[in-house]
């Protein structure tokens, strides 16, 4: 376990399912705010420094990603997960494979919603496509983490964990 996120971040298995999909969901990401900005911005296709910078890159460096998936996978168990964190199913499924399969639509659908503020596109494009590979993280990873708290009205503390906002 990486990091508990509330006091009944318990759920293992749903937290490993997370971890082993880091890698696809980045690139899903990725791609998703790659085909977005220039469907936004660059509808006719015309080939320009920025949008052929966005077709080279095929990097799958998403180190710069890495905490803000961590925190979304935390904010999925403290959204909802956090009562109950033994739960039987009677279908017959590998609680792995049912956790994978309910992180990944979760997530794509987060993703999609995520992905209609400009704001966020130009973060994630900022820390793949145009980010300097020998650079140190900088204040993007900041804009995402403020969005997360945002969108789902949420204060997410290093040493606390995820806690709702007071209105």
């Amino acid at each position: 376990m990486i990091r508990k996120f509330f006091p009944l971040d318990k759920n293992y298995v749903l937290e490993s399912a997370q971890l082993s999909l880091e890698k696809s969901l980045l690139n899903y990401l990725v791609d998703f705010a790659k085909v977005e900005y220039l469907l936004r911005t660059n509808p006719l296709g015309i080939k320009d420094d920025v949008a052929e910078k966005i077709h080279q890159h095929n990097s799958q460096d998403y180190r710069h990603l890495h905490d803000f998936y961590l925190n979304l996978a935390g904010v999925f168990r403290f959204k909802y997960y956090h009562h109950n964190q033994l739960e039987f199913t009677f279908d017959g499924r590998d609680p792995f494979e049912r956790y994978c399969d309910e992180w990944t639509a979760e997530y794509k659908k987060w993703i999609k919603d995520f992905c209609r503020h400009d704001n966020f596109i130009r973060a994630v494009l900022d820390l793949t496509v145009f980010y300097p590979a020998d650079s140190p993280l900088l204040m993007v990873d900041n804009r995402m983490h403020a969005f997360l708290n945002q969108h789902f009205d949420v204060r997410i503390h290093p040493q606390k964990g995820i806690v709702r906002k007071m209105a």
